[in-house]
């Protein structure tokens, strides 16, 4: 693919310069009014630039031939999550085309340079096959950065292959990038290598609905014996709801108002496998809030600590929410609300952002349902919009 920026006063005159160099058959991958000249800012001269790109390949002239029948491709299970593009069999990544290398290297420095500049760029900008990726990753709000990256990628595999894949394997390279990206983090639930179990974040998120999930599991599955620990004592309600979840379970709780009442129930809770904390929400603008947990909670190395997050919320908010509550040791993200939303690219961004992996993913309020581990491959079906289970 030829490339190539153009200046002109105005776009008929800019198109006139595209036609005469790039025929008939040239793209514009997009356009924009800029200044130029001038004095201390004064007296510029609009112009329109204008990107434009043509695809030489000789594989549009070439004469239709009748495709072979394409085997039966494996499941989902069987190649996509196990099969590494770096080994995708192909004859003609065997080609030692500069030429190919030269376009695709050309192609990158040109997304790259545009995902500086702008806030968002045209779909158009990729092969028609890859539009759906990029117009997904946007309806998910992935950040623009990272959605660069990965198409860089895709147009990388796209034109390795001749410019010839289907929407399945496209798929399967999505899924491959997307899985190299997220399973460099830690994700999965609690370790049990911790007594200590608590989660921590801003009001409405649902800390303690999702708290007690977490608990139910560690006595419904592993039949461990657990008790409940609450500082939220701002909230009567809040107190009543994780007692009925601590009678349901028959499990003792203690309410704690400072931190010699943390350090005795944890002395009371001494022979328990497993005590899981509660706390108050606290408005994440106000740090003061955020600091009085130091003043409750004994932040020990015996404690494993999980910021709560709804996936409704601002993409800015939570990148806020983190960098507030930063102040104690996050070890991992869990995302509520799952089922109040369908863009999920916050996930992404975030993990990307902190470099920390996702404990849980919940969809709804039903105690001790509605809650899934997470797994690399469940973020990934959850980001792409799929069924959860």
């Amino acid at each position: 693919m030829k490339v190539k920026k153009y200046v002109a006063p105005t776009m008929p005159e800019a198109m006139k310069k595209i036609r005469a160099e790039l025929g008939k058959d040239a793209v514009i991958l997009n356009s924009k009014v800029i200044h130029t000249g001038g004095i201390f800012g004064f007296f510029t001269k609009k112009n329109i630039e204008v990107i434009a790109a043509l695809d030489p390949s000789p594989l549009d002239r070439q004469p239709v031939q009748k495709e072979k029948p394409r085997p039966i491709q494996p499941s989902v299970n069987e190649t996509l999550w196990t099969k590494p593009i770096s080994k995708i069999e192909d004859k003609s990544m065997e080609r030692n085309d500069s030429n190919l290398k030269n376009e695709i290297d050309e192609l990158k420095i040109l997304l790259k340079d545009l995902s500086t500049n702008q806030h968002h760029i045209s779909t158009t900008l990729y092969p028609e096959q890859l539009q759906k990726v990029e117009m997904k990753l946007m309806e998910q709000e992935v950040d623009l950065a990272i959605r660069v990256e990965l198409m860089s990628s895709l147009v990388e595999l796209w034109y390795k292959n001749n410019s010839k894949a289907s929407e399945r394997e496209i798929e399967g390279w999505l899924r491959q990038l997307l899985f190299q990206k997220v399973e460099q983090f830690q994700h999965g639930g609690i370790s049990f290598q911790k007594k200590f179990i608590n989660v921590v974040g801003p009001t409405g998120v649902g800390k303690t609905t999702t708290l007690a999930k977490m608990a139910a599991n560690c006595v419904l599955k592993h039949n461990k014996k657990v008790a409940f620990i609450t500082t939220d004592t701002y909230r009567i309600a809040a107190i009543e709801q994780l007692k009925t979840y601590a009678k349901i379970l028959d499990v003792p709780i203690e309410v704690c108002y400072n931190l010699d009442d943390f350090v005795k129930a944890k002395e009371n809770f001494s022979s328990f496998d497993l005590v899981f904390i509660d706390t108050a929400g606290r408005n994440f603008r106000n740090k003061q809030y955020v600091e009085d947990l130091n003043e409750v909670i004994n932040f020990s190395d015996e404690m494993e600590t999980f910021l709560v997050l709804s996936l409704t919320a601002k993409i800015k908010d939570m990148n806020e929410i983190y960098k507030q509550f930063s102040i104690v040791d996050i070890h991992r993200f869990i995302f509520t609300k799952a089922d109040e939303t369908s863009q999920y690219g916050a996930i992404l961004n975030l993990m990307l952002a902190h470099k920390k992996g996702v404990a849980y993913v919940t969809t709804g309020q039903n105690v001790p349902d509605d809650i899934v581990e997470a797994t690399p491959e469940i973020l990934i079906q959850t980001l792409l919009g799929e069924e959860k289970k």
